[in-house]
């Protein structure tokens, strides 16, 4: 078989030095993803400036359940990503156009399925999260909206997998630049000019997100063979989602289940009032940005990993590991620096409220750093330590990524019963011990600490 040519906006990663590449592949997967986080960073800071505290919180409250309903398919688009690298190192071309051919159908299916699911449990979930009722209505109608342009988030989370596999992370971070700019100017418009609140924002979100799919499919559609997509010749082919859920589930599971902590942590902090929930809000966003960057070497991982344990490069396998859990490291400990030594400047981008930003500021102080340790089991490093066809246990993967498990705080109180609470939690009784209490004014019912350590012990 011919060899793969390498495209201007792609890199050869089975040949020469592995840590500049590395680099240079993952500083845009980094961007792309901070700007998709961005999205809602400025959602949360416009509807804070221009709106109300309560509109930030509306909007802010919302995150844990977005995260909780996608984190599967994310782990999902992972397995593509890695399946596809595997035929690419392997130059397999018919296996190539068949995983691309099936990424795109499960894109489509798993966001027209989120679409559904979102809209029908919107009001739901609020009500179970005890979200304060100045801001349900809100929270309900952003939460509504956002989900109709899931299927927009899917196809480009999967496109945006399969342009990576190829070693390109450019052309996404070119897309995600523009949507950025539609979307920050539709949400001041529609908020400071309209009047439309959450909603505007949520229309804004949808239609910056609606925008992104369409360049990446149109990207895709341009591609040479086998990297093509062909819209009248898509179908799923059983062997490629096969291998695709075995690395992919297991992966958006790990997702899934901190998720399920981060909703209970969020009903947790619903119980202070709106202020409270609004600060969070506005610390969260520095946290994920932590996170997205770990996320980048991971990727980087995944697609290195994936196409030189196609091609047999056993040698090179173990040096991106090791590059990539030492970059995701240092960056992530360099933004908890950052973040944590300015946050008052940061929190104020969100909200005028001094009340908001205390909130913030004790959420961004004691859980930022405990954020570096996530570095070393994200499911990217897992990928990379087992091989792209051998997906991690995620029973494992959860009860060590867990900062609370990990740093011993899960003790603190009687918090040992919920192995892997997010640390977050443990700073909430921590602040509520240092003004005098002695319990939290919130309960955590029995059948959920059961639940919880059934996930993550059995």
């Amino acid at each position: 078989m011919a060899s793969k040519q390498i495209g201007h906006n792609e890199i050869d990663m089975l040949h020469g030095p592995l840590f500049m590449k590395i680099l240079l592949f993952a500083l845009p997967l980094a961007a792309s993803s901070v700007l998709q986080q961005l999205f809602n960073s400025v959602d949360v800071a416009v509807v804070g400036r221009f709106a109300s505290s309560e509109a930030l919180a509306a909007v802010g409250s919302n995150a844990p359940v977005i995260n909780l309903l996608i984190n599967l398919f994310v782990g999902i688009s992972m397995g593509a990503n890695a399946v596809i690298s595997n035929h690419i190192g392997q130059n397999d071309r018919e296996k190539i156009r068949s995983a691309v051919s099936t990424s795109a159908v499960v894109a489509l299916l798993s966001g027209v399925f989120l679409m559904v699911l979102g809209t029908a449990v919107a009001g739901p979930v609020h009500r179970m999260m005890g979200t304060p009722v100045e801001v349900t209505r809100m929270a309900v109608s952003y939460l509504r909206i956002y989900f109709l342009g899931m299927p927009f988030i899917m196809i480009f989370n999967f496109g945006s997998a399969i342009l990576r596999s190829l070693g390109d992370t450019r052309r996404p971070l070119y897309i995600l630049i523009w949507a950025g700019i539609i979307n920050t100017v539709l949400n001041l418009l529609f908020v400071i000019v309209f009047h439309m609140g959450v909603e505007g924002v949520a229309i804004a979100t949808g239609i910056s997100n609606l925008f992104s799919a369409v360049m990446v499919v149109q990207i895709l559609l341009r591609e040479q063979d086998p990297y093509k997509l062909h819209l009248y010749d898509m179908h799923i082919q059983k062997d490629e989602l096969s291998h695709m859920l075995e690395i992919g589930v297991p992966a958006g599971l790990q997702g899934v289940v901190f998720s399920i902590s981060n909703v209970i942590i969020q009903a947790s902090i619903n119980s202070y009032g709106f202020n409270a929930v609004a600060g969070s809000a506005a610390a969260l966003n520095f946290e994920q940005y932590c996170y997205y960057v770990i996320a980048a070497f991971n990727g980087a991982a995944i697609s290195f990993v994936g196409q030189n344990y196609g091609a047999g490069n056993m040698d090179r396998v173990k040096r991106i590991f090791l590059i990539c859990m030492g970059l995701g490291t240092l960056s992530c400990a360099l933004l908890n620096w950052v973040f944590a030594g300015w946050s008052d400047f940061f929190l104020g981008l969100f909200t005028d409220s001094q009340t908001v930003k205390d909130f913030g500021d004790q959420d961004a102080d004691r859980a930022d750093v405990p954020r570096t340790g996530m570095s070393l089991r994200d499911p990217g490093v897992s990928t990379a330590r087992h091989g792209p066809v051998d997906a991690p246990d995620p029973a494992d993967g959860l009860r060590n990524m867990c900062p609370a498990h990990r740093l011993g705080l899960h003790r603190l109180s009687g918090l040992g019963r919920f192995p892997c609470v997010d640390v977050r939690l443990s700073c909430l009784l921590d602040h509520h011990r240092h003004n005098g209490h002695d319990r939290l004014p919130y309960h955590i019912p029995q059948n959920t600490a059961e639940i919880i350590n059934g996930l993550m012990l059995n």
